[in-house]
């Protein structure tokens, strides 16, 4: 998300950070290619020329000219009224109500239905309490059955009562949500194909009916400026409380994201970030200008370990690597664990300097780790703990019993022993980078 502009504003960044001195003529320039790179992302071009007059303003001010690094002044200005720009603060959900009650919004085909299955995935992997996905759309085609099969594939209960009034089945799901101690109701609404008085009326009804504590209206990213006329019509005729944008990971050039709050003042709560069920992101203004300009997010690096990580097993595997016992079951339950942390390259993005370096091109397919895993699968328990007795006669058993060559085995067991050596280095200090 954000490639071509975060590419654009990180070379301005790089410029400005050369100068010695701040002058009038050279921030014109660099404000000049931060207005184009906005422009070209689809920023709306009133939100242009405010930031811009915004950043120009702070930067010929008397905290720049006096600095003695005026580069690294002017680039935290820039991030600064970026983040402003994001909605300042993050604002989560408010989650008070017992049941705390989640309504989603939207047009036809934002992506609304698996978004609350995301939505929901989230609450309960992050707080580890029940949520209930309630059916009341009723009117596209099997929208319940969608619903239904994203219940199943991720073991969280749907309430429906079919096609009837959708009023009354909200009302009910919170009687049965009482009734069986869930924490989160989340209900699914019907969308259209554009904004009509017969959408927002019915909406209308089961906001009285239920009285939600967020209203969240789901939009497609990819509709561009468009979306800011359509958060305001339903947000006219409904008090929302939050923006979750989709799609974001997509063929995108983000400007929505950057115009949202401050045309509308409706915060963005989440961003879609993949296709997958856990593709779906809390939405963070300051981390998220700190990626846009090269700075990395090592803190949502971090959450996601922690959320994804054994402690206790990482713990025990990192005392084995430095006593210099690692052997291939560790190797093992490493890959596992790291595995959980979702597609790699994705987490490539959030190292600071990712892009320069360019870590954010390495793409590691899912299927390279799960053969190797099954390799070290094919090995007996002894074969893993001691791998220096895997010779010819083993290797032709265990590439059999995988479907794998021997000479795939000979290369996991090279690059496993080239592992050992840097460990072994950088536990005793003497590692040196191999460039």
């Amino acid at each position: 998300m954000f490639e071509s502009l975060g590419d654009r504003l990180q070379n301005v960044v790089q410029k400005v950070k050369g100068y010695g001195k701040i002058t009038e003529e050279n921030i014109s320039e660099m404000t000049r290619e931060i207005r184009l790179a906005l422009l070209e992302a689809d920023v709306n071009y009133k939100v242009v020329k405010e930031f811009v007059n915004d950043v120009k303003e702070k930067a010929l001010g008397e905290e720049v000219q006096k600095s003695l690094k005026p580069g690294e002044v002017f680039v935290k200005i820039v991030k600064d009224e970026l983040t402003e720009l994001l909605g300042g603060e993050k604002e989560d959900l408010n989650l008070k109500g017992n049941p705390a009650i989640l309504m989603l919004v939207g047009l036809q085909g934002s992506g609304k239905t698996t978004t609350i299955g995301k939505l929901g995935l989230l609450l309960r992997k992050k707080h580890a309490k029940k949520p209930l996905l309630v059916a009341c759309d009723v009117y596209r085609p099997a929208a319940i059955d969608q619903l239904k099969d994203l219940g199943k594939q991720l073991n969280i209960e749907v309430y429906d009562e079919g096609k009837t009034d959708p009023v009354k089945i909200a009302r009910n799901a919170i009687n049965y949500a009482k009734e069986n101690h869930y924490d989160y109701v989340l209900i699914d609404t019907a969308g259209r194909l554009h904004i009509d008085e017969v959408l927002m009326e019915e909406l209308n009804r089961i906001k009285d009916e239920v009285s939600p504590q967020e209203i969240l209206l789901v939009i497609d990213s990819m509709m561009g400026q468009d979306a800011i006329n359509v958060i305001e019509g339903f947000n006219n005729s409904l008090p929302l409380t939050g923006v979750i944008l989709t799609k974001l990971d997509g063929d995108t050039r983000g400007g929505v994201a950057l115009s949202v709050r401050h045309l509308t003042n409706v915060p963005i709560k989440f961003i879609g970030i993949s296709e997958k069920m856990d593709g779906l992101d809390s939405f963070d203004p300051e981390r998220m200008a700190g990626r846009i300009l090269g700075m990395g997010d090592i803190i949502s690096l971090v959450e996601k370990a922690q959320e994804s990580i054994d402690e206790k097993e990482a713990e025990k595997t990192a005392k084995r690597m430095q006593n210099g016992k690692f052997d291939l079951e560790d190797f093992l339950s490493s890959m596992k664990q790291i595995r959980k942390l979702g597609p790699l390259e994705n987490l490539m993005k959030l190292i600071p300097g990712a892009r320069k370096a360019g870590l954010d091109q390495i793409h590691i397919d899912p299927k390279d780790m799960a053969r190797i895993e099954a390799i070290v699968l094919s090995m007996t328990p002894y074969e893993r703990r001691h791998p220096e007795i895997i010779k010819a006669s083993r290797k032709q058993r265990i590439a059999k019993g995988c479907g794998r060559s021997v000479q795939d085995v000979n290369r996991l067991l090279n690059q496993f022993e080239d592992m050992k050596k840097m460990m072994k280095q950088m536990s005793s200090g003497n590692f040196k980078m191999p460039f």
